[in-house]
Parts: C-alpha cells; structure tokens; sequence
C-alpha cells in the first residue's frame, strides 16, 4: 500500500523559509521520479517541482531560483527547501509519484505577515 506523508508547514512572514518532508512507503522510491504540488484555495492543484531518479531536478517558472527540490533514496524520502516566500505561495503542498493516483494528506503553507 502506498502511503505519502507530508510534513513541515506552517505560518510564515514573507522571505522566510521552510523545508517541507515526505516520507513514502509502498514504493520503490529510489526508481521513481517524485513531485512536490501544491493547491491554493479555488485554484487547480499544479507540479510545483520535480526530482528525477537520478537527481535531475525541475522547477515552475515561478519557484525557479527561491524552492530546491531534493531526495534522500536510503529514508525514502523527498523534500522541497523553500526560501524567499511570497504571499503566493500559499497552499497545501503534497508530494507525489507523477502519473499515480496516491496522494497524501498535504502540508499546509501560509506566508503572511
């Protein structure tokens, strides 16, 4: 059974930084490109960042430069290092096999002042 497990949100001011987790099971982590997504209220949940097996990672235009995606194969596990936040990038953020049904429960991101 897959299980996806977000964690690491939380309330913060504008240029902060967080660093989200999630932590997998049911996989075979280290053969499967992983996704970070995120769901902002009344907006369609988008691909935020992606990390392929191999390490190659993507980004939208708008976290390029501010998010960095990462993974550690041997805990399973992804995160997504998120620095100069905007008000923007308010959202529920959940990680993901692309293309698989799975989903998590998500981790709620506020930036506000």
């Amino acid at each position: 059974q897959v299980q996806l497990v977000e964690s690491g949100g939380g309330l913060v001011q504008p240029g902060g930084s967080l660093r989200l987790s999630c932590v997998t099971s049911g996989i075979i982590f280290s053969r499967n490109t992983m996704g970070w997504y995120r769901q902002a209220p009344g907006e369609q949940r988008e691909l935020v960042a992606s990390i392929t097996s191999g390490g190659l990672a993507n980004y939208v235009d708008s976290v390029k430069g501010r998010f960095t995606i990462s993974r550690n194969n041997a805990k399973n596990t992804v995160y997504l290092q998120m620095n100069s936040l905007k008000p923007e990038d308010t959202a529920v953020y959940y990680c993901k096999v692309p293309g698989w049904t799975n989903w998590g429960q998500g981790t709620q991101v506020t930036v506000s002042s």
